[in-house]
């Protein structure tokens, strides 16, 4: 059975839709610039960021969430996991559609979390399988009588920029690279992130590389920031508390790099939008075709430079209109505070929208693949759970019901993102007039944000 990768989240051909297409951009433009007026009509002071520190759940429920012991079981059987897709990319079937590897890390794993820490909260701090082989070590090590303590302090200016890094390392293997769903590739791949993140972790020690350096714990720490669960530590005491949705991000972020790592979060999914127009895979094929019979590695070099041009390209519009945006609120609101860390938050629920409406196909379709494949994750004929027979459901959504549903969630995210910068906005400006036209070119920027993701979920 082979696995659908590359094609399994493209819109197909939309059938007779019951409206022009252009018509669908202009009614979410529509909805942005109304729910822009509501929130300068109706929202006149903070909400989120006043209510961000959330309420605490009762002691019975801090007893249970908060056992020690989830942090063994989770990040053990997590890091029991990690050996597992490694020793099936390293040593199993060669092909992608009979090993476990590829739709585990890149369905399973990149796509399956997702839903998991915006519903439920930061989960993958628990879950990290690096994590938890560091702690498993610095345990070991206590009981030698030795304390683990970092090589160096983790330099302020740093900030996020190696999550930043690693992130567009990542999506360069996953969009860039010619066969990044081979096994073999993964083995090596896992191989070198591993090593990445625990040498980050013995020079910089673990809170400050999590934080900062693991590309994953970023990620996912900032999509956990929409959910309405989330830790505080405060004292040296932890505590569960329920929050409103979004007021996780209502301070926003002003460490170094942050800005560049949603670039690289907006970027490559809007990449690889566009490496499924049918435009950018012609211009492919033509240069591949000049190299293919006399040197297919040419081709394939050929092949990855012009994606990894696109990526880097698609990343840097991003973040440069961002940039932009974030300017001209700043000259409109005559401060001399640098405000892209206090807005980054809004393109959280952006990026999310984002990813959602691209690959929710793919989680679908292709997630249902390790259903047989957990039965036999090598590849060598097994049938471990019983369900090595399953076949997955073809056709779940018809093209009709994925664009209805894409256009939905991209204009609901950016419509959260409208949110959000307009609370921030109110809680750094005491004039409500000029926390209102400081939106302005906010608002632009999520008009953009939206057709932009409409014309490239539609032109596949």
């Amino acid at each position: 059975m082979s696995l659908s990768l590359p094609v399994a989240h493209g819109l197909g051909e939309i059938q007779d839709l019951p409206i022009p297409r252009w018509l669908f951009y202009y009614a979410g433009s529509l909805t942005l610039i109304l729910s822009f007026v509501a929130l300068g009509v109706l929202w006149k002071e903070p909400r989120l960021s006043r209510k961000q520190e959330g309420r605490p759940l009762s002691d019975g429920w801090q007893r249970s969430l908060l056992w020690p012991g989830w942090r063994i079981i989770l990040g053990g059987t997590s890091a029991g996991l990690l050996v597992l897709v490694w020793l099936a990319a390293l040593v199993g079937k060669p092909d992608a559609g009979d090993n476990i590897a590829p739709v585990f890390v890149y369905v399973v794993f990149w796509l399956g979390l997702v839903p998991i820490v915006v519903l439920f909260g930061n989960l993958w701090s628990v879950l990290n399988p690096w994590r938890a082989v560091a702690d498993g070590v610095a345990w070991l090590w206590s009981k030698l009588g030795r304390t683990w303590e970092p090589a160096a302090e983790y330099p302020q200016g740093l900030g996020r920029w190696p999550a930043a890094a690693l992130l567009l390392a990542f999506a360069t293997l996953e969009l860039a690279w010619p066969r990044s769903a081979e096994p073999r590739t993964l083995a090596l791949a896992i191989v070198v992130y591993s090593w990445f993140t625990w040498a980050g972790m013995l020079l910089y020690g673990r809170r400050a590389w999590l934080t900062n350096g693991e590309a994953f714990g970023v990620y996912f720490g900032l999509l956990a920031r929409l959910s309405p669960f989330a830790v505080r530590e405060e004292q040296g005491l932890r505590r569960v508390v329920v929050r409103p949705p979004l007021s996780g991000l209502a301070s926003g972020d002003s460490r170094p790099g942050t800005v560049a790592f949603v670039a690289v979060m907006l970027g490559s999914v809007a990449f690889d939008g566009i490496s499924r127009a049918t435009w950018w895979q012609n211009r492919i094929y033509e240069l591949e075709a000049r190299y293919i019979v006399e040197s297919p590695t040419k081709a394939d070099l050929v092949s990855m430079g012009l994606s990894l041009f696109g990526l880097l390209v698609a990343v840097a519009v991003i973040g440069l209109v961002y940039a932009l945006a974030v300017r001209a609120a700043e000259t409109i609101g005559r401060t001399d505070r640098r405000l892209a860390g206090d807005f980054i938050g809004s393109l959280v629920p952006i990026a999310l929208a984002y990813a959602v409406a691209h690959y929710f196909t793919l989680l679908v379709d292709a997630g249902q693949d390790a259903v047989f494949l957990a039965s036999d994750p090598f590849g060598k004929g097994w049938d471990l759970f019983g369900t090595a027979d399953f076949r997955p459901a073809e056709n779940v959504f018809s093209p009709n019901m994925i664009w209805y549903v894409q256009v939905g969630v991209l204009v609901t995210g950016h419509v959260l993102g409208l949110v959000l910068a307009h609370d921030r906005a109110v809680s750094l400006f005491s004039s409500g007039r000029t926390a209102i036209r400081t939106q302005y070119a906010m608002l632009v920027l999520m008009v953009l944000y939206t057709c932009t993701g409409l014309w490239l979920l539609s032109s596949g």
